[in-house]
């Protein structure tokens, strides 16, 4: 997957998931999509790389480390809980909706039971 189709997919997959918000508190080169009021996900380009970054699960972000080279440890975050994801043909769309989902589940799971449960769909 290319650059701009990374971008534009992960862009696409977020904004179809219930409750997204999106917004640009870093100014508008940066797109930030939150759910509850805290970040799951952010599309930005650094030193010239167009990246996706995102929350992850510690062991599952080894993990897919180790499987994909595409994926690395978040730029510019906490390493053991975010990734980021640059082009490469290891990455897919199949694979950006499942990163996407566990990254928003993590989020929705740090909120008050009340709303997880107004959050999440039935």
């Amino acid at each position: 997957m290319d650059s701009k189709t990374l971008q534009e997919t992960a862009r696409h997959i977020a904004l179809e998931l219930p409750f997204t918000e999106p917004c640009w508190p870093f100014g508008p080169e940066h797109d930030i999509f939150k759910v509850g009021g805290k970040i799951f996900m952010m599309i930005t380009t650094a030193h010239g790389r167009p990246m996706v970054t995102m929350k992850s699960d510690p062991q599952k972000s080894l993990l897919n480390q180790q499987i994909y080279r595409s994926i690395e440890p978040g730029y510019h975050m906490n390493k053991k809980h975010w990734i980021s994801i640059f082009a490469g043909d290891d990455i897919s769309e199949d694979l950006l909706v499942d990163l996407i989902n566990d990254s928003r589940d993590l989020v929705v799971d740090t909120l008050a039971k009340k709303d997880q449960q107004r959050l999440r769909p039935r």
